[in-house]
């Protein structure tokens, strides 16, 4: 376990510097700058846009540049928003907060959806039930979640049943704390909707198929000679052997979570760090780019490891090392 811990956490290493070069020297190589504007302005000089370039850094060879970013990763800045003038890690920690709550609230909705809606599908196979999930999660899954997102907002607009725009409402200071709760559970609503109806037709079709394929295998087979049936056959027996798939797609989950609530956030107006990322590219605020696509990628490694703990947990196979493990 030791061996196996250390592996991964050496990869993850890796695979985090990897990724912190190619962002970094993608987002230099790419044409324009913050100043480009600034120079449009005849009232401030090239000598001027020279020194604040100097100040910054922006004039120094790309592996230099490189290096004083790493040292302020190292630091807890991971770089310096030139457009708000501030360390990054200070910009992104409230947007972030934002974003997690948005990502983790739609996440555990997904999953306590998505497990009972697969189970009874896989059940009752072939019946009235499994066909009309069938046809609805096949229906969300080709739709594109902009328009998803859009469709909701068209109905919430018209409707006035949702919030929509920003994380409160005028007024929120002075409600009491309840109320304050209820204001911004109200506003989720939107976000979290969106994010479920995008997320859970993915799960249920993973799950559902690996339940039906367990549910052909001879050890059921022998499970229902000794007696066992009904929900204890399913929960106890046919649904543990057939969450590998599922666990491996938990962690695919949160980097794909935090994708797709930038896009819903931008359009739904949730302050998180969708919004904040699309102001930092069209201003050429190339540190908080590079920041956010790092936090994509720990939590794409967070998520990796937190599925492979879990299969460890799941399926004595991989812990002895078994070539029948999947």
């Amino acid at each position: 376990m030791k061996a196996y811990l250390a592996r991964r956490l050496a990869r993850a290493v890796l695979l985090l510097f990897a990724v912190s070069v190619l962002c970094f020297l993608l987002t230099r190589l790419a044409p324009g700058s913050f100043f480009d504007e600034i120079r449009l302005n005849p009232q401030i000089s090239p000598q001027t846009i020279a020194a604040l370039q100097a100040r910054y850094g922006l004039n120094q060879p790309l592996p230099l540049r490189y290096a004083r970013w790493l040292r302020s990763v190292v630091r807890g800045d991971f770089g310096f928003s030139i457009a708000y003038n501030t360390p990054v890690a200070q910009l992104m920690w409230a947007p972030a907060e934002h974003t997690l709550l948005l990502g983790a609230i739609s996440m555990l909705l997904c999953w306590l959806i998505s497990v009972p809606l697969a189970v009874w599908s896989a059940r009752y196979e072939h019946s009235l039930l499994d066909r009309g999930i069938s046809v609805l999660t096949s229906f969300l899954v080709s739709v594109p979640e902009i328009v998803l997102a859009l469709g909701l907002l068209a109905f919430a607009v018209r409707s006035h049943a949702l919030p929509v725009g920003g994380m409160t409402s005028v007024g929120f200071d002075d409600l009491p704390a309840w109320g304050k709760a209820g204001d911004i559970a109200r506003h989720l609503l939107a976000p979290v909707a969106i994010l479920v109806l995008a997320g859970t037709p993915v799960i249920v079709r993973h799950l559902r198929t690996s339940i039906i394929e367990t549910l052909h295998a001879p050890f059921v087979e022998a499970a229902r000679g000794c007696g066992i049936a009904g929900t204890r056959l399913l929960f106890r027996h046919v649904l543990p052997a057939a969450a590998n798939p599922v666990i491996s797609l938990f962690g695919l989950s949160l980097a794909a979570l935090l994708s797709g609530s930038l896009l819903v956030e931008v359009v739904t107006g949730w302050p998180g760090l969708g919004p904040l990322i699309l102001d930092a590219t069209l201003a050429r605020d190339l540190d908080v780019v590079v920041a956010t696509a790092m936090l994509a990628a720990a939590m794409m490694i967070v998520g990796s490891f937190a599925a492979d703990l879990l299969l460890l947990a799941a399926d004595p196979r991989i812990r002895t090392g078994s070539p029948d493990a999947t």
